[in-house]
């Protein structure tokens, strides 16, 4: 696997001179193309401010990250637009759908912000809604989908454009464990068959052990690293609680 995305020493404060609190101190690691993350921790360690980062929300006050190539920390406004447009979806705890628009029109949105004609927008949102298992609502409202329907269709709006990297924020935060367990089977089956390279934040235990990866931070540092490899997800689930315990921070079983 080759790099695609490049974390090195990253440093975020807040604050000035008189109040000062360093969210993140030097972070550096290095995500695969076809990487499936999860970022954990103790709330304030620093997990959503590094994910925040990289997506361009909050800008790093010193260090690199580099994406494809590409340094995007020192990109211009208009540049970093188009930036998270074109390299980046995204998937939110409260899906953030649109509840106007159909499922459809949800999906292929970020399509219409790129210019795609119709016909391949909707050429596109069939075949990841028939992979999802949500064909049979694109012509629905949000409002009349379950949570973990709407979580799906969050899902594809997200890999409509073949994103470089999805950057998921505790995707599972608003969902019961069902529910839960069936987004984390879809965003497994995004990864390992669709090509996905995945960055997600959770401070489940269960949640992080889908992840082939998993990176602890502690107060803004990176405190510790889990590989799955051949582990099962029970196996998984287990080292996870254990190092969050080690940690002191959270770690729902």
């Amino acid at each position: 696997m080759s790099t695609l995305l490049q974390i090195n020493q990253v440093t975020k404060y807040y604050g000035n001179e008189k109040v000062l609190t360093k969210a993140l101190d030097g972070i550096s690691f290095k995500v695969m193309k076809g990487d499936f993350i999860a970022i954990m921790g103790a709330s304030g360690s620093g997990k959503s401010t590094l994910l925040n980062c990289i997506a361009t929300i909050d800008n790093v006050s010193g260090g690199k990250i580099v994406l494809a190539g590409e340094e995007i920390s020192s990109k211009k406004e208009h540049e970093l637009a188009k930036y998270r447009r074109d390299q980046l979806g995204f998937i939110f705890q409260d899906y953030n759908l649109l509840d106007t628009l159909t499922v459809k029109e949800n999906i292929v949105l970020p399509l219409n912000l790129q210019g795609v004609s119709e016909e391949k927008s909707a050429n596109l949102c069939r075949q990841i809604a028939t992979e999802l298992g949500i064909i049979e609502h694109l012509n629905k409202f949000p409002s009349e989908l379950s949570g973990g329907q709407r979580q799906r269709v969050a899902c594809a709006r997200a890999l409509i454009t073949t994103p470089s990297v999805i950057l998921a924020d505790e995707p599972t935060g608003a969902l019961d464990s069902t529910n839960s367990k069936k987004l984390m089977d879809t965003l497994s089956l995004m990864n390992e068959k669709m090509g996905a390279t995945i960055l997600m934040v959770t401070h489940d235990a269960l949640v992080g052990a889908y992840a082939k990866r998993v990176l602890f931070l502690k107060d803004g540092k990176l405190w510790h690293e889990l590989y799955k490899g051949d582990k099962t997800l029970q196996t998984m689930h287990k080292e996870i609680l254990a190092t969050m315990a080690l940690l002191g921070g959270e770690g729902r079983v």
